[in-house]
């Protein structure tokens, strides 16, 4: 519970919170970072005599306003976001890539009938949509790190970019896969109830809702 005196340094951070999109951890390692700071500022004037109330005061207006501090804040949350976006995105691309076919080997219509040559072209669609999604989220994690060691504006721009892309590969990769087993569904009955069929279905559907959400999270982040 925050002491009664506290009470200007928390309605300040409340206002700050309230404002910040981001990744939950960073944003409550900011503020609390901030908090102490502000505290400790309090403090300092506290002891130099100054009353309580008029020690927050100095030490929030010296401390920055909402206005001064969100958008180099926002702009690290952003960072972050696009960092834990193209992570997720490496990790399941790569699955991806590497495993994408595991759902066909053995199945009982392998032998049959060739599928058209329309459905040849969206498998393979599909496969390049993961690979464009390996190397964007690449892509993202370069960006990202050379944000880290210098502030050019390019590189701004950059992040908007790469994240861009990287939320338009995801919705190609959801309407070209869900195109893909639809059709498969059509064209063999017994894709429904192949294992390996079933469960690639749900894998890739938790996939692509845990990317959804880390595309939400940079979206938001960047809107800000």
């Amino acid at each position: 519970m925050p002491r009664c005196e506290d009470v200007l340094v928390d309605e300040h951070l409340r206002k700050l919170a309230a404002r910040l999109q981001g990744p939950a951890r960073l944003k409550s390692d900011l503020l609390t970072e901030a908090r102490h700071g502000l505290l400790d500022a309090v403090e300092a004037y506290r002891e130099s005599g100054v009353p309580p109330t008029e020690a927050q005061r100095r030490a929030v207006a010296e401390f920055g306003s909402p206005a001064q501090l969100l958008p180099s804040w926002q702009a690290e949350l952003a960072t972050a976001a696009l960092r834990g976006f193209s992570l997720r995105m490496l990790a399941i691309a790569g699955v991806g890539v590497a495993a994408g076919d595991l759902t066909w080997r053995g199945a009982s219509w392998s032998d049959g009938p060739r599928p058209p040559a329309v459905y040849l072209l969206l498998s393979a669609t599909v496969n390049w949509i993961w690979m464009g999604a390996l190397l964007l989220s690449v892509a993202g994690l370069l960006v990202v790190a050379a944000s880290a060691r210098t502030a050019r504006p390019g590189l701004a721009t950059a992040q908007r970019a790469v994240g861009v892309a990287l939320t338009g590969v995801l919705a190609l990769g959801v309407l070209a896969g869900g195109a893909l087993f639809a059709w498969s569904l059509d064209l063999w009955e017994a894709a429904l109830s192949w294992p390996p069929m079933i469960i690639g279905v749900v894998l890739a559907g938790a996939a692509y809702f845990s990317l959804a959400r880390a595309a939400r999270g940079w979206v938001l982040a960047t809107a800000r």
